[in-house]
């Protein structure tokens, strides 16, 4: 046997004995998940799955070495928390199958992000993806394969939608409501997966029928609902605000929020303060983590509260920031230091200009 497939035969093996101890909750069908209620909604007993070699706790372990006790105590903050393993260029299959086992041992839901539509990100900080449709619809099949009929929880494609809006039809995007109706079609067809369609965030495109149509040409009433606020900083507040006027317009549908970045909402236009050209959902200064990953919603339309985005990993080179999806301590260790007695998050909606627009890795 190769060294590629010796982990998850591993964990594959060790399944077999784990199988009747799961809870109800982490192997159910697709769709809306349930938490019992004497189940914890947050900390150790959220029921999505925190990767044990994430790297805001690698880090800590790096300052907690060199002393710097106070800054490791503050990223693990981060460390803590399930965030989502983000899916790209190469193939899926092996890194899904791993994680999805791995969550399965540790009876907790991982949430995973397909992010490899062709012309992805307008050609901006995040640009890549698939060559074509062709190859798009045999990531995704590679994708499912991984999965299999272990639970997990895809949010797709991040931006992909709202740039229909705001990118020309000259970038390729012509086929890409098929292609991610085939996406949701053939995750969907997996027992156990639940899909959340992306849908921009609440600062972006912002007529929400702009989008409704899209989404339904993207087979939305076949996925569990579509997500907002990815990699964006708009509060929890006004997420929820523009999610309700798009279910609305979607028959009801439910949605979840990333909360990763939002603590302090989304950075304000103050003349005299921003470079030239800066872009507002680029590494913003001074934001603070939100309120930790959760289904406790309080809100039956709102399926959870997730990390979509990792907290530390860079947004693009911008303001001073390395390449989209590599870590930043330093920008980790901001999050986490402004977000004051977090988790109990008081979010501050912006009383001043507010500029959103693409998310992005």
């Amino acid at each position: 046997m190769s060294a590629r497939y010796t982990t998850s035969a591993c964990i594959a093996a060790a399944l077999l004995g784990v199988q009747g101890l799961l809870t109800p909750w982490s192997t159910a069908a697709g769709g809306p998940l349930v938490v019992p209620l004497d189940q914890p909604a947050s900390g150790p007993g959220s029921p999505f799955w925190v990767d044990p070699q994430n790297r805001a706790d690698e880090q800590a372990a790096v300052w907690q070495e060199r002393g710097r006790e106070d800054d490791a105590d503050l990223l693990r903050r981060i460390a803590d928390q399930p965030t989502a393993t983000w899916l790209g260029e190469g193939d899926p299959e092996e890194r899904a199958r791993q994680v999805t086992m791995q969550a399965q041992l540790a009876q907790r839901v991982p949430v995973l992000v397909a992010y490899n539509i062709p012309h992805r990100d307008c050609g901006q900080y995040s640009a890549g993806g698939a060559a074509d449709g062709a190859a798009y619809r045999a990531w995704v099949d590679k994708l499912a394969d991984g999965i299999e009929n272990r639970t997990a929880w895809v949010v797709l494609e991040p931006d992909a939608v709202a740039q229909l809006v705001t990118c020309p039809a000259s970038q390729g995007d012509g086929e890409r409501l098929a292609l991610l109706a085939y996406a949701v079609r053939t995750l969907k067809a997996r027992p156990n997966t639940s899909v959340y369609l992306d849908a921009g965030n609440a600062g972006w495109i912002r007529n929400p029928e702009q989008l409704a149509d899209a989404l339904r040409k993207a087979d939305i009433e076949h996925a569990d609902g579509f997500a907002l606020n990815v990699s964006n900083f708009q509060t929890t507040r006004a997420s929820g605000v523009y999610g309700h006027r798009l279910s609305a317009l979607l028959g009801g549908a439910h949605f979840v929020i990333d909360t990763s970045r939002n603590g302090g909402g989304p950075l304000r236009r103050s003349a005299g303060t921003e470079p030239e050209g800066a872009q507002p959902w680029c590494n913003p200064p001074n934001r603070a983590l939100g309120r930790p990953p959760t289904t406790a919603t309080g809100d039956r339309q709102v399926d959870a509260y997730l990390w979509v985005k990792r907290p530390g990993e860079s947004d693009g080179a911008c303001r001073g920031g390395p390449p989209a999806g590599q870590w930043w301590p330093d920008y980790a260790l901001q999050l986490a230091r402004r977000s004051g007695d977090w988790p109990s998050v008081s979010e501050h909606e912006p009383s001043g200009p507010v500029m959103e627009s693409p998310a992005g890795r």
